[in-house]
């Protein structure tokens, strides 16, 4: 309890912005998917066919892992609020509209139309009788859906677009508890008070006379009025206030020129994004912003095509294999460099830097108690004991050519389970016996925090991931003046100081930006 305590303390700053992130983001989603479900429940009450065509497709939707449907998102509306914004209001559509759907088809018929008889038309009979008499179903909608989606905004940080999910990747990433509660509790407090807020307003929108005889009160006119206006005030503030912020924060940014670095969700990558962003903030005039955490090298890629990203870091043996779908002609790493630049800048326009200085490859570990046991000390001596031990491995690894089943492959053996797993997870995995072998990367921080043996590869099975940065080739000719920075990084950084720095982050509990200061003022190259 101290320890997160004091986490807090360090970073309440860093998460008050998070949170009102994460606040603004979920009320703009809400509030848009509310515009859109209310009318649309409307206009299908009218049409059997086109409600069950609609519903049909709005559970389809729902029915899609949020993580693909924000891959997807990406390549139509960028990276950051945006496709976070629209995967939210995509899953929070549905009770919405459903709701709406159900309580005005709930309406006792005769009452309509006597409606009728008396000579009130469609407009009317919907805004003084349908919409009064489903205001509950609708509120119940809408407070489900809000709650719902504070949740599912925490994804939103694997698109860049930051908000409570930063916090709780990070603590995924680093096996810190304290991290993960440091997002989660907050997300669960905003939910409380959305659903809070929300079932206030149902209060005030549902026509007493539809309230139980025990929760009808004689309040006079005037309080009343004030009730409903204090609670309507509120709701406008969540939505309204977002909203305005948000319309002139795009319109700054439509007339600033700037450059965006982005990296994947691990540790390491947001490492090496933040000691290119302090290099060009700290020696140029240029603008820069950081797009971190986003979900996989494609989407990185997907966003640097859609002109969203300008650089990251990433690594040759994953440049071949899942950007350009080729194979490799060689383990040789200047073959592999030279076919990696050579693809990018015909395919994509993209340059590559020189190698960063390190070889971030992947390694076969297990615990001291399994290696003993079976005598492992290379993959050679693993893979023969294969059929006998639980593989827990990055989903990645699984499905790649060059991975899992060519290594099977090639050593003619089977792992007698395969699980694929999130990268931090696995560690917890195999911490707790629930697997003996995972795959890593060999700068690790993890690698060490949980005491692995990591096994020899003497047939080099695994081709070399030299750690290269990727940019733009449009950016390169709108700064020039980044180049040379580039090049100081190129052969900066050997494996035994990425992995310290990982160590720092992963371990110490240090901030990624503050460790790639550190390291870069220690180099003599900022001030």
């Amino acid at each position: 309890m101290e320890s997160f305590i004091l986490l807090f303390l360090d970073k309440r700053e860093e998460l008050s912005e998070l949170f009102i992130q994460h606040m603004n983001m979920t009320a703009i989603a809400v509030f848009i998917s509310l515009m859109i479900g209310v009318p649309l429940g409307v206009i299908v009450t009218k049409h059997k066919r086109l409600a069950d065509f609609v519903i049909g497709f709005a559970n389809v939707l729902q029915s899609i892992p949020s993580i693909a449907l924000l891959a997807f998102a990406v390549p139509f509306v960028g990276i950051g609020e945006r496709p976070a914004i629209l995967m939210v209001i995509v899953y929070s559509l549905l009770p919405i509209l459903k709701n709406t759907y159900t309580g005005i088809k709930g309406i006792d018929p005769k009452m309509l139309e006597v409606a009728r008889g008396l000579g009130m038309s469609t407009c009317q009979r919907l805004f003084k009788i349908e919409l009064p008499l489903t205001a509950s179903y609708i509120m119940s909608g809408i407070r489900i859906s809000a709650v719902a989606a504070v949740g599912t905004m925490t994804i939103a940080a694997f698109a860049g677009a930051g908000g409570l999910g930063w916090f709780i990747n990070l603590g995924l990433n680093s096996q810190n508890v304290n991290l993960v509660l440091l997002g989660a509790i907050p997300a669960s407090c905003l939910a409380l008070f959305f659903d809070y807020i929300l079932g206030k307003l149902e209060k005030v929108v549902t026509p007493e006379g539809l309230l139980p005889a025990s929760q009808i009160k004689n309040i006079d006119k005037k309080k009343r009025r004030m009730q409903r206006f204090s609670v309507v005030l509120v709701c406008m503030l969540l939505v309204f206030v977002p909203i305005g912020t948000s319309a002139y924060d795009y319109y700054l940014e439509s007339q600033q020129k700037k450059l965006v670095i982005g990296s994947n969700n691990f540790t390491e990558a947001i490492i090496l994004g933040y000691l290119l962003q302090v290099m060009v903030e700290n020696n140029t005039d240029i603008k820069v912003e950081g797009s971190y955490n986003l979900g996989g090298a494609i989407m990185e890629l997907t966003a640097m095509n859609a002109d969203e990203l300008d650089a990251f870091a990433c690594y040759t043996g994953t440049i071949l294999p899942n950007f350009l779908h080729e194979k490799m002609d060689s383990h040789d790493p200047a073959a592999i460099y030279k076919q990696s630049k050579k693809g990018l800048d015909e395919r994509f326009g993209i340059k590559i830097s020189q190698n960063i200085g390190f070889n971030n490859t992947y390694v076969m570990a297990v615990t001291p108690e399994i290696a003993r046991k079976y005598n492992l000390k290379t993959v050679k001596d693993l893979m023969r004991v294969a059929d006998k031990l639980r593989l827990g491995c990055t989903v990645e690894f699984v499905h790649r050519d060059d991975c899992l089943p060519s290594l099977e492959k090639l050593y003619n053996n089977s792992f007698a389970d395969v699980r694929g797993l999130d990268g931090s997870i696995r560690y917890s995995a195999i911490a707790s016996g629930e697997v003996d072998v995972i795959d890593a990367f060999s700068t690790d921080a993890l690698l060490f925090k949980n005491d692995l043996v990591l096994l020899e590869d003497k047939d080099n099975f695994f081709p070399p991931y030299d750690a290269v940065y990727l940019i733009r080739g449009e950016v390169l000719e709108e700064y020039p003046e980044i180049v040379p920075l580039i090049k100081q990084m190129e052969g900066l950084i050997d494996e035994k100081a990425m992995g310290k720095m990982n160590m720092q982050v992963d371990i110490d509990g240090m901030d990624a930006r503050d460790v790639a200061e550190e390291f870069l003022r220690g180099k003599g190259m900022i001030k």
